[in-house]
């Protein structure tokens, strides 16, 4: 008879509740498993992130650490402190960390202290900026995890040149994908745009939180001079992250935003709004990685305000294109879908739904679950 094992998951950022949402569902299908989950508290209490929880059906968590915001090194050490116990109390067999975050990496580097054996999941992904704090999450994660499930070719390339043994990686697709192609039907029956009075394929969904973005004046001004001009040919909404409010407060740009009539702004929204909005929309303008990805799975064109971008197969082959910062790039890219048909996509490979059952799968083998 297999032995029964316990896999200790942890998630800690809203872009971790859609990755581990599939996860969590399909070990709980297997008599095998003993799952455990810990809410680290990265961006959100739980109870500001149970609207994801409930949405998502993602079981309550077993542990809620509650570490909430701060440095990038005092919250990857101030969540080791508080899960090294959990991890001694549990004894897993297995740790899972999903994505980029603080939480990912202080979860890993506790796991390899405590010689507990690690899944990354979404592994390989490098934007080759190291300013990105992410970039370093991904790095070091990646080189202490014994298994590695990688969402595109690229990479599964990235991890076998930086000297990864190739039995240790795994092409399983996004798990992201999963979450979205379950939930975006019941997406579309949210009545969102009545609620903010908009058209289909007649708006835009905007998002805006990197700190390159947000922390420096002149750039930040010079995003919200091109927002300026593309709200006078379409409708825009914004759903405005806690940060990015704090930084246009600080430079005073409250009153410029407040001035555009056809800029809609709006608290933070749930996943199912944010996901009824996107596919509904004419296009998007984004930072987020995650929504990258949402946009090529959905067909919705995207305008990615970064110089590089770790998903290199969303602008390979799916709907992104990565345009910078620059106020003439941005208006430019942004009329000439308004005015002309966008670019079209295709899916990537195991982008299918089934990501999740592939990487139990290939547990099973490992594990013998």
């Amino acid at each position: 008879m297999a032995k029964r094992i316990k896999i200790l998951n942890i998630a800690g950022a809203r872009p971790n509740f859609m990755k581990i949402a599939p996860l969590i569902e399909e070990m709980k299908k297997r008599k095998g498993i003993n799952y455990v989950l810990v809410h680290t508290g990265q961006h959100y209490d739980f109870e500001l992130s149970k609207i994801f929880f409930s949405e998502l059906k993602i079981p309550k968590p077993d542990y809620n650490l509650g570490v909430g915001s701060g440095s990038h090194t005092w919250q990857i050490a101030k969540i080791m402190e508080r899960i090294e116990p959990i991890f001694k109390k549990e004894k897993p067999d297995l740790v899972v960390v999903v994505g980029d975050v603080n939480s990912t990496l202080a979860g890993a580097l506790t796991a390899l202290k405590l010689n507990i054996p690690l899944v990354h999941i979404e592994a390989g992904l490098r934007s080759f900026n190291k300013g990105m704090p992410e970039e370093s999450n991904r790095i070091l994660t990646d080189y202490i995890s014994d298994y590695l499930f990688a969402t595109e070719a690229s990479a599964v390339k990235n991890l076998l040149k930086e000297g990864i043994n190739k039995k240790k990686i795994f092409l399983v697709g996004n798990i992201m994908i999963d979450t979205l192609l379950k939930y975006k039907n019941k997406a579309l029956k949210i009545p969102i745009l009545k609620r903010f009075n908009l058209q289909k394929q007649n708006y835009t969904v905007l998002t805006l939180h990197r700190p390159e973005n947000v922390d420096d004046k002149m750039t930040l001004q010079g995003i919200l001079e091109a927002f300026e001009k593309i709200q006078r040919n379409i409708k825009i909404i914004w759903s405005i992250h806690p940060r990015t409010k704090k930084q246009l407060r600080k430079f005073g740009f409250l009153g410029k935003i407040n001035k555009m009539e056809n800029l809609i702004i709006t608290s933070p929204l749930g996943y199912l709004e944010m996901l009824s909005l996107i596919q509904q929309s004419k296009f998007v303008l984004t930072d987020s990685g995650g929504i990258q990805e949402e946009t090529t799975a959905l067909g919705i064109p995207c305008l990615t305000l970064r110089e590089e971008t770790e998903r290199p197969i969303t602008a390979q082959i799916g709907t992104n294109k990565v345009i910078g910062v620059k106020k003439e790039v941005i208006i430019k890219e942004s009329l000439g879908i308004i005015n002309n048909p966008p670019k079209k996509g295709k899916i990537p490979k195991y982008w299918d739904g089934k990501t999740s059952k592939r990487i139990i799968k290939i547990l099973d083998k490992i594990k013998n679950i």
